[in-house]
């Protein structure tokens, strides 16, 4: 993904520079600072997105496809920012010291420099003044068609969502045998020459098993990612680092995503990605044991949260090593039909995204199609190893000491605390961090 940055400044080219120093990562093949109307804007970004840069029409921005952008551009009282709908590409604001508004892709581009940093919510526009909403998460009139009717159209609209971003020559997809990632690399392996796909985990993690039947069943340029927990503790600050964040699950649902995601770019500019197939078609376990009339709420709420939990980890992963990730679950298309399934096409008794499975069938193997839901961070093997380390080397006494945080929040956990340690080492300790959002129920 693209970086992108401003000072609502005239004459900030250094400061601007600096913010893109710490963005770098996001993309570096095209980059550049320019001034507008008072305002010094900057992007970083790999040649995949050329388009990050538009100075005739004075905006910078953050476009991986579908309608998913962060983006800033010149008005007459300084930048006027908006997002995508769901948040797929992050964008934060804040003020400097001298007063003036300033905006970036990540939070470390304004640590330092900015105070007041809040991020710019999904669907939302910002001019300076106010956040207006463009978009919002809503439940749509329900469709009456026969299921067989609603499982082609899915099948159709995800396989275009698929074409659209499918590069033949060199592309790639992150694997982990489950039935969201397996189905687009089904989809979109027609369409390529080769297709990479890439997979982690421990030794005999049940997701590199799965994944490589899927490759072979497909016909993909299969690579693997295996690990140990030596592994994961010596990632683990760069992980941190890049999520700015020490939020537990997606800390833990993160550090394979990073090392698959750094061995993708060995190979591939762009990869798709999963993520979005479980919080639309209910894909968590969670959910089975809710009433009916509470699934529909449930799956809108998780929806938009995508945007600090799945998206986040997908953004930042990908980010780090400069690749360009593809969520074609959440086009634009797929979401609006999803919105109108009815919930009991999605999970169907027992059977967790039903409906998504019907167009599937044939495209994948049965063990494939038939496979129930399992948390990344269990399929890929890591478990709890995080955690039992965490106990090994946090005490009790320091867990309660340190467990309350200075603005008042609590952490869950000895992983907490570990990885808050971590964070602390990279970015101190930050006392407003109303920036960052936080698991469900987090205390």
């Amino acid at each position: 993904m693209a970086g992108i940055a401003g000072i609502a400044q005239a004459g900030k080219t250094t400061e601007v520079n600096r913010m893109l120093d710490m963005l770098s990562h996001r993309g570096s093949c095209l980059r550049e600072v320019f001034e507008v109307e008072g305002v010094t804007f900057g992007a970083t970004a790999p040649a995949s997105q050329a388009t990050s840069i538009s100075r005739p029409h004075n905006v910078v921005r953050d476009y991986a496809g579908y309608g998913h952008y962060a983006q800033a551009h010149a008005s007459p009282n300084g930048f006027e920012l908006r997002r995508d709908p769901l948040g797929v590409a992050p964008l934060y604001y804040g003020q400097t010291g001298d007063g003036a508004r300033c905006f970036a892709s990540e939070v470390k581009a304004l640590l330092g420099i900015a105070g007041n940093i809040l991020e710019l919510p999904p669907g939302s526009f910002y001019d300076g003044q106010r956040i207006v909403l463009h978009f919002r998460l809503e439940p749509l009139p329900l469709l009456n068609e026969p299921p067989e009717q609603i499982a082609a159209e899915l099948g159709i609209r995800l396989s275009q969502a698929v074409q659209s971003c499918v590069q033949p020559d060199l592309f790639g997809a992150w694997l982990s045998g489950g039935l969201d990632s397996s189905a687009l690399v089904a989809l979109a392996r027609p369409w390529t020459q080769v297709l990479h796909t890439f997979a982690g985990g421990v030794a005999d993690a049940p997701d590199l098993q799965y994944a490589r039947v899927v490759s072979e069943f497909v016909g993909t340029e299969h690579h693997e990612t295996v690990l140990s927990i030596q592994d994961m503790l010596r990632v683990l600050p760069e992980v941190i680092y890049h999520l700015e964040s020490f939020d537990a699950l997606l800390v833990r649902s993160s550090i394979i995503n990073y090392l698959v995601a750094k061995q993708a770019s060995d190979f591939v500019p762009a990869v798709l990605s999963g993520e979005g197939g479980d919080e639309l078609f209910a894909g968590y376990e969670y959910l089975k044991s809710l009433a009916k009339e509470d699934l529909s709420a449930e799956l809108l709420d998780i929806m938009g949260r995508l945007h600090n939990t799945a998206l986040q980890r997908v953004d930042r992963c990908a980010s780090a090593h400069g690749l360009v990730a593809h969520t074609c679950f959440l086009d634009p298309t797929v979401v609006e039909l999803a919105l109108r399934i009815p919930v009991e096409f999605k999970l169907r008794g027992t059977v967790e995204k039903w409906i998504l499975r019907q167009p599937l069938k044939g495209l994948l193997p049965e063990s494939v199609l038939q496979r129930t839901k399992s948390k990344f961070w269990q399929g890929a093997g890591v478990g709890d190893l995080l955690a039992d380390h965490a106990e090994i080397i946090i005490t009790n006494d320091d867990f309660r000491r340190e467990r309350r945080l200075p603005n008042g929040w609590g952490l869950n956990s000895k992983e907490e605390l570990l990885y808050y340690r971590l964070f602390c080492e990279h970015f101190g300790e930050v006392g407003d961090l109303r920036w960052m959002g936080r698991t469900k129920g987090s205390p």
